[in-house]
């Protein structure tokens, strides 16, 4: 009986990529395993057609004889029981295919793993924030033991090779016509076994301290921001990579500034007489004092721009501004003198009519046109 295409065989067309024809093996492997079908003489013949499609289909060489010449370009005679046509066992091409599945891998793999990050909440004024600074921080992580340099060991004895696996870390299971790897159960992929455990870290290689390290805080970072530090974190497992730190950096309220982005903001309250008849100021910023001029008649509320006097983004861009946000505060605490001061203001400005106080009589009109408009 003539072969079929082997593109046929597992559904592709002839521009399919090698994650296809993977893709497609699987499902079919799967669907006509001899194991799975006992009842199904067929479902062999099936199964041994796909893998000899996905063998070929496969090889570089043997797919672009294949994709010239067909089945003729490809000598059956190579083939072997059991083999496929460039001498790799049926086994290994199942590992291949299915490994992610069944946890097949390259020999220790599973042993060796990176530690995990960590992350660090560093709490900063705002100036320093702003500035930029350098900062030390300690923190608790879980370093290569020291007792016995990290292999879990006790001091002056090694781990001995596992005998299970021969210190491959993996071993064979077979499984009815597979032949699979699997991570050793005895050492657990480590490929050695530790027989006189270290009493510090209890054969775990790792032990709990506290380390201090010097963080450069950048100028302009804010509430979110995180600043990586490479291989801070938590050491790794049988000699892998440590993982990293992440400080993440929260900025304290301040007492007398409210950053929004890189502007600040802050409220200055200036007296009655100021606001009416203006002056000078001294305002604070992060530099230093400045002089504002207020003009004669500021209401409160009134915004005033320090332009630069903001913060430099970290991310770059222009510096931004510090807004100062006028309050007009209401004298307390008034003597007689003052009390009778201000009753002959009040009488003054009342003689004066509306003028005076222009929002005060809008809102009234408001407020009467409002009722006029209510009645019947």
């Amino acid at each position: 009986m003539a072969k079929r295409d082997y593109y046929e065989v597992l559904g592709l067309s002839r521009d399919a990529s090698e994650a296809d024809i993977k893709k497609a093996y699987r499902r079919l492997a799967m669907k006509f395993h001899p194991d799975r079908n006992p009842d199904d003489p067929g479902a062999e013949e099936k199964f041994k057609e796909a893998t000899e499609a996905y063998e070929v289909l496969t090889d570089a060489e043997k797919k672009e004889a294949y994709d010239r010449f067909g089945h003729a370009g490809i000598d059956p005679n190579a083939m072997g029981a059991g083999r496929g046509f460039s001498g790799t066992s049926f086994s290994d091409i199942f590992s291949d295919v299915f490994g992610d599945i069944f946890g097949a891998g390259g020999a220790g793999r599973s042993s060796v793993a990176r530690g995990a990050d960590l992350r660090y909440t560093l709490e900063l004024e705002l100036e320093k924030a702003v500035s930029g600074s350098t900062v030390e921080i300690r923190v608790p992580v879980l370093g290569a033991c020291e007792e016995c340099s990290g292999t879990g060991a006790k001091k002056g004895t090694t781990p001995t090779p596992c005998a299970d696996c021969g210190g491959a870390g993996q071993i064979r299971v077979s499984q009815g016509f597979f032949s699979l790897q699997q991570t050793c159960p005895r050492c657990r992929g480590a490929g050695k076994v530790i027989r006189d455990p270290c009493r510090t870290c209890g054969g775990s290689g790792r032990t709990e301290r506290r380390k201090t390290l010097s963080v450069k805080i950048p100028p302009g970072v804010d509430t979110g921001d995180r600043i990586r530090l490479a291989g801070e974190g938590e050491a790794g497992f049988n000699g892998g990579p440590p993982g990293d730190l992440y400080v993440q950096v929260a900025v304290r309220e301040h007492a007398i500034f409210q950053r929004e982005g890189s502007d600040l903001y802050c409220e200055v309250p200036i007296s009655f007489a100021d606001a009416a008849l203006g002056g000078e100021l001294e305002v604070p910023t992060l530099d230093g004092r400045v002089k504002l001029k207020v003009p004669a008649e500021t209401q409160t509320g009134r915004l005033f721009r320090l332009r630069g006097k903001g913060v430099k983004p970290v991310r770059g861009g222009s510096t931004g501004d510090l807004l100062c946000r006028v309050v007009v505060e209401t004298p307390v605490k008034l003597t007689a003198e003052q009390k009778e001061l201000f009753e002959r203001l009040r009488a003054s400005l009342r003689h004066g009519g509306g003028g005076h106080s222009p929002r005060e009589a809008s809102w009234f009109k408001g407020v009467k046109d409002f009722f006029d408009g209510l009645k019947p």
